[in-house]
């Protein structure tokens, strides 16, 4: 017993060790210097207002022009003539949105966890005119059109540029928006505009967005894909990539006074206006968007949402809403951001590289902003997720491994096929054929939520590794046990159930403990499948706090939070193994009885 119970302090031990070597970091960031007058603390997931309006670019690409629109309707339904039953929605009175939370000020969340954004507050003023409710959940752009044509969503939201080749997977409504894409450079860069950009440098785009399909497409430049804007924009100021095609509202949302880049130039094609996206066949939904749409242009609410987001001049020859919608009455915005002109930063001079490292990673301010919402949502739902996924994964894993090494072919062959295409696909693959495959034939199961459904796919993944621990464990078990149990008159599963698993078990623990460290990082994928914004989990929660303060240092303090929960369960392990392999034999120091010790040497000479 004392031989255990030191194996256990030394235990304790190693765990205050390692929790001591984050606790530092911990206390930094709550106790660090507020930086409140910082750029970071900006939050860029709030209104700018009218005092930060820009006048339209003046330093366009030559040959931009607006086009042909082809696709503005005439006019809209009346607003009285739309039918909300008919609208063919997912829950009947209430609008399903797809959107993102990395895109400031367009769209993203805000420090109160609500998606919101310029898109987001429009959609929001349309549904309260249809007397629908609007329920936002955060997904990634990639997968968002996919999502929406295949009936997760009834409506995208996330500045979506209308091409022609995204028009073949979705339908769209009427523009509300217009989009420039700029060109964001270093300061003092050899790159002046889009015509100086050639095969060779390194552009980085938002992987999936239209700036993409712009780079490679139409420049035949084959760019350096992200996956959300903050991460391409501190690769630019890192010096990782040369240039950056962006977004003009999201590069002017962006770029904060001081940093050492600028917008070079900019482009446009008005035909590809900005709209929201609504699965094909839908027209009813469509048209009450349209109808919404012009209702709030009509009544001044899209000007007033305008002129507190995007205080921008709107291009000559384009208006939002269809062609029968009024103009809508926008402050001078180019007399404002003359009024304005000169009281901005000048250009800053590129910084160090430990400078910048400090900056992006270390703000300790946002580490004590964001330990918050760490701890209260991301925490709860990673844990969740990892012990939904890691029981259902373990009671598969056992059926796995015991039909695996089965005698009858019909189990051990579908064990084995299971078991190489589930470890043999990437987890995201997996995790968007369960949700995005089954989730809309058992929508009616989970209110078309598909949270549960992503802690199903994560079990599925770990079962196919917990099988083969299960069986390389089982297997390891010496056969002279089976034929021991046979011998006393144990049939073939009783022994198998009562002696060989259960040492098969035992000898796996370690490995088991690393499977659900595994579990609990790649909860963070489950993200892809758009989730509420009280279901965000670790990973999520940093991301939406870097969108909006444009920082990498909220992403560090989730890792943090993930080594909290991953250390102490790794010396776990360690303990775990050290003590099954150990197994009684420091027991020998404890004194014996010596009664018990003329038993052990009795008939040996002594």
């Amino acid at each position: 017993m004392f031989a255990a119970m030191a194996r256990l302090s030394r235990f304790r031990n190693h765990a205050l060790v390692a929790m001591l070597l984050v606790a530092p970091l911990l206390l930094v960031a709550g106790c660090g210097s507020d930086h409140s007058n910082s750029p970071a603390s900006r939050d860029l997931c709030s209104p700018p207002g009218v005092a930060s309006a820009s006048a339209a670019p003046t330093n366009l690409a030559s040959g931009a022009s607006a086009g042909v629109d082809r696709f503005t309707t005439a006019t809209a339904p009346p607003l009285d003539s739309i039918d909300v039953t008919k609208l063919g929605l997912l829950t009947p009175g209430t609008l399903s949105v797809g959107t993102l939370s990395d895109a400031p000020p367009s769209i993203c969340v805000n420090s109160a966890g609500t998606y919101t954004g310029f898109d987001n507050e429009l959609l929001k003023a349309i549904g309260a005119k249809l007397h629908l409710r609007v329920q936002f959940s955060g997904t990634e752009f990639s997968g968002l059109l996919a999502q929406v044509a295949n009936g997760r969503f009834d409506v995208g939201s996330s500045s979506i540029t209308t091409t022609d080749a995204r028009r073949q997977l979705v339908a769209f409504t009427n523009g509300y928006d217009f989009g420039y894409f700029s060109l964001v450079v270093p300061n003092g860069s050899a790159l002046h505009g889009f015509s100086d950009l050639h095969p060779g440098l390194r552009i980085g785009v938002v992987q999936g967005s239209v700036q993409d399909e712009y780079v490679s497409n139409t420049l035949h430049i084959d760019p350096v894909k992200f996956p959300d804007y903050n991460t391409t924009y501190a690769s630019l100021k890192s010096g990782q990539i040369d240039a950056w095609v962006a977004p003009s509202a999201q590069a002017t949302g962006t770029i904060k006074p001081g940093d050492a880049v600028s917008i070079a130039q900019n482009t446009f094609s008005l035909d590809n206006f900005t709209a929201w996206a609504v699965r094909q066949g839908n027209q009813p939904l469509i048209d009450a968007l349209d109808a919404g749409l012009d209702a709030v242009i009509a009544d001044g609410t899209y000007a007033k949402l305008y002129s507190d987001w995007e205080p921008r001049t709107l291009p000559p020859g384009w208006k939002p809403g269809s062609k029968a919608a009024p103009m809508p009455q926008l402050p001078d915005f180019a007399a404002i951001a003359a009024a304005h002109k000169g009281t901005g930063a000048s250009q800053a001079a590129p910084k160090s590289t430990l400078a910048q490292l400090r900056e992006t990673f270390f703000d300790w301010s946002l580490y004590r902003k964001a330990f918050p919402d760490l701890f209260k949502t991301g925490l709860p739902n990673t844990l969740i997720l990892a012990l939904v996924s890691g029981v259902l994964g373990t009671i598969l894993g056992m059926v796995l491994a015991v039909a695996g090494i089965s005698r009858t072919r019909w189990l051990r062959w579908p064990a084995r096929v299971y078991t190489d295409i589930f470890r043999g696909l990437p987890a995201v693959v997996i995790i968007l054929l369960i949700g995005l495959g089954i989730g809309p034939v058992v929508k009616g199961l989970t209110g078309n939520n598909p949270y549960w459904l992503g802690a199903v796919a994560l079990a599925l993944l770990a079962s196919a590794y917990i099988g083969e621990i299960f069986r390389s464990g089982i297997q390891s078990v010496e056969a002279g046990q089976l034929e021991a149990a046979r011998a006393i008159g144990f049939g073939y599963r009783q022994s198998m159930t009562l002696v060989v698993i259960p040492q098969g078990v035992r000898r796996v623990l370690p490995a088991l403990m690393n499977q659900f460290i595994a579990l609990i990082k790649d909860s963070s994928l489950i993200y892809f499948l758009g989730l509420l914004s009280t279901q965000r989990e670790l990973f999520a929660v940093g991301r939406d706090l870097n969108a909006q303060t444009g920082n990498l240092s909220p992403l560090v303090a989730a890792g943090l939070v993930y080594l909290l929960l991953t250390i102490p369960l790794t010396h776990l392990v360690n303990y775990i193994d050290r003590r099954l392999r150990t197994g009684r034999a420091e027991q020998a120091i404890d004194p014996i009885d010596p009664v018990d010790q003329a038993v052990v040497t009795e008939g040996r000479g002594a």
